[in-house]
């Protein structure tokens, strides 16, 4: 029970409804009109690429929106006010992300013609890799939807009094609607407008909490005061929660599983009209995640600010940090009814673009690599509602794992370890595919199932015994300022209990930064993959198709054309249509491809060709209608 009397806030009133009520009314016309506008021409790839016709600027907005969720709203603010502001440097993270996405694993992907990012691992290696992958990821998605729906819902229950399986029932039947509705298309406009209310509540936040702490040069000498600006701390102890080297680099392994080779980035670029398009939107998308990280930063400190005598969570005013936020506005924003719902508003824009783009690239990927698979001459129109059954199965699934994932901390922590566990290994397994044409489908396999188990041997270990507190506490918390429920009680103290026992490897391997799991899971499937590779006899480079593997070794050797030709490794670059036949033979022969996939990804490559334009060095997607 806390020895403190809480200042009374406000919860929400009508117009703060009204607000909130709107997002969702917007949020399913958008659907609607998508499903209206393009139902006579609405296939299957039209429903789940868009009919690979997108420009840059709405799936920029899009990008940004479905990966700056509510965990972002909600969890950066509260990493910033306990933390410090260090959490600023993911502006280095991001921007080595989206690097090496635009110009490693994007060309690659958009070039073979794919639907799934996993139609690659079967050209590349085998059906066998493609499964294995294919499930990892629906797990993946499935786990951290849950958090996404499940966190903002509590945070906000017991700040405002909203509901909390109310919301999380609104998020899901709201999101499932419009995906179902209107596919691909509803699914990126709906995430630019939601991507406009997130930075208004950022702004809304960020004027009016600076104004009532006395200025911007008020808040910044009250952080720097509360040593919430150090930011540089170059100690290299893997250990620690939090510094630049675990942010600079575990966080680049770790965001880049989540954006390099994950279903729902990848498949909105490639439902771009060309590969130029598709890097632009990256770029562009670059510019939202910086400023939505530097708004988020900067609300904590804002917070801190205000909170820095007499610190809610420390006095148990709330339950736990990630209510921090919605305790915060509905504080400053007391007089101001509707302005709470804005907020409210700003972080499920978050949930619902991020809920979104799950359950789209689910649908897509089940259907691309498992029924497809199963049922190759289905009609156009039943895969149409296929897909559709699939957007609702989904969104059912998404929503009822919002149940498992009180069981995980804080949102912000919770998340990137589950990007970490599952996202790392991916990454690994297709920086083989990309950049190792040695690699060959036992490595590919090898690998996956190591760094699979060694991402979870050190996440779900730290799980069961977090790291020492000397290594993640937060910084220092005041209640000077706080009102003592009973000025004559003496507040109580809690007898020291006997520490629990814990294994050898809790201080150590299960005590490392939750950053890092990417990078084991990634390292440990890359380099056990090619030893596997080695072993069993490697993948010769002339029978793997040039559209498959990206010469990295070019931008380092550009003053020898012999020196790149040799670290090709036998992989004729300088001649597309090189090998493939021959490498669709082989996979037939290894995997048992019948008659009708073979066709199938003959015709599908065989499109690309057409769309390459020499002068920009760039693909087109060709439409359907122009080819004919």
């Amino acid at each position: 029970m806390s020895n403190f009397v809480a200042p009374e806030v406000k919860k929400f009133v009508a117009w703060d409804y009204v607000v909130f009520a709107g997002l969702f009314l917007i949020s399913a016309s958008i659907g609607v009109f998508f499903a209206v506008k393009e139902r006579k021409k609405k296939t299957s790839k039209e429903f789940l690429v868009g009919g690979r016709q997108m420009t840059c600027g709405p799936i920029a907005f899009s990008l940004t929106s479905s990966f700056m969720s509510a965990v972002t709203v909600l969890g950066t603010p509260s990493e910033v006010y306990r933390y410090g502001a260090s959490f600023v440097l993911f502006f280095l993270s991001y921007a080595l992300v989206i690097i090496f996405t635009a110009e490693l694993f994007l060309p690659v992907f958009y070039r073979s013609g794919i639907t799934s990012t996993y139609e690659y691992l079967e050209l590349r290696f085998n059906k066998i890799v493609r499964l294995a992958a294919t499930l990892i990821y629906i797990l993946q998605t499935i786990l951290y939807t849950g958090i996404v729906v499940y966190a903002p819902s509590l945070a906000l229950n017991q700040v405002t009094g909203f509901d909390l399986w109310g919301s999380v029932a609104a998020t899901g039947i709201v999101c499932t609607f419009y995906c179902t509705l209107g596919g691909l298309k509803a699914v990126v406009w709906t995430d630019a407008f939601q991507m406009m209310v997130m930075v208004a509540g950022f702004v809304a936040v960020l004027i009016q909490g600076t104004t009532l702490n006395g200025g911007l040069t008020k808040v910044w000498q009250n952080a720097q005061e509360g040593a919430r600006l150090n930011i540089f701390d170059f100690d290299v102890d893997p250990l620690r929660r939090h510094t630049f080297w675990t942010i600079v680099i575990g966080g680049t392994f770790t965001w880049l599983g989540l954006y390099g080779v994950n279903q729902s980035t990848i498949q909105r670029c490639i439902s771009c009209k060309s590969e130029k398009h598709a890097k632009l939107a990256l770029y562009l998308n670059l510019l939202g995640l910086w400023t939505v990280l530097v708004c988020a930063v900067f609300c904590g400190l804002v917070m801190y600010s205000h909170y820095m005598t007499c610190d809610p969570w420390t006095a148990d005013f709330i339950s736990a940090p990630d209510q921090l936020m919605p305790y915060f506005v509905m504080d400053i924003f007391s007089s101001m009814p509707g302005v709470p719902g804005l907020f409210v508003a700003c972080a499920f824009s978050g949930t619902l673009s991020t809920v979104a783009a799950s359950i789209n690239a689910l649908a897509t990927v089940t259907f691309e690599d498992l029924v497809k698979k199963g049922f190759p001459n289905l009609s156009e129109k039943m895969s149409t509602w296929i897909s559709k059954g699939l957007c609702i199965l989904y969104g059912v699934l998404c929503t009822s794992m919002a149940a498992a994932a009180s069981l995980l901390g804080g949102v912000v922590q919770a998340s990137l370890s589950i990007h970490g566990m599952c996202g790392g290994p991916m990454l690994g397994l297709f920086t083989l595919g990309i950049v190792f044409p040695c690699a060959n489908w036992k490595g590919a396999i090898g690998g996956l199932l190591t760094g699979i188990t060694l991402a979870f041997w050190a996440g779900v270990g730290s799980f069961i015994y977090p790291a020492p507190p000397i290594k993640s506490i937060p910084l220092h918390l005041s209640t000077l300022n706080c009102t003592l429920a009973n000025s004559t009680a003496a507040l109580t103290t809690v007898a020291p209990t006997a520490a629990p026992d814990r294994p050898l490897l809790a201080d150590t391997w299960y005590s490392l930064s939750y950053l890092y799991f990417s990078a084991i899971g990634c390292l440990g499937c890359a380099i056990t993959g090619l030893v596997i590779s080695f072993i069993t006899g490697r993948t010769k480079g002339e029978d793997i198709p040039p559209m498959l593997i990206k010469p990295v070794c070019d931008p380092f050797c550009f003053w020898s054309k012999r020196l790149q030709t040799f670290l090709w490794c036998g992989v004729r670059h300088d001649s597309p249509e090189v090998g493939f036949e021959k490498h669709l033979s082989n996979s037939a022969n290894e995997t048992g491809t019948d008659d009708t996939f073979k066709n199938s990804i003959n015709v599908e490559n065989r499109c690309q060709f057409p769309g390459y334009n020499p002068e920009e060095n760039s693909y087109t997607n060709v439409s359907k209608e122009s080819r004919l």
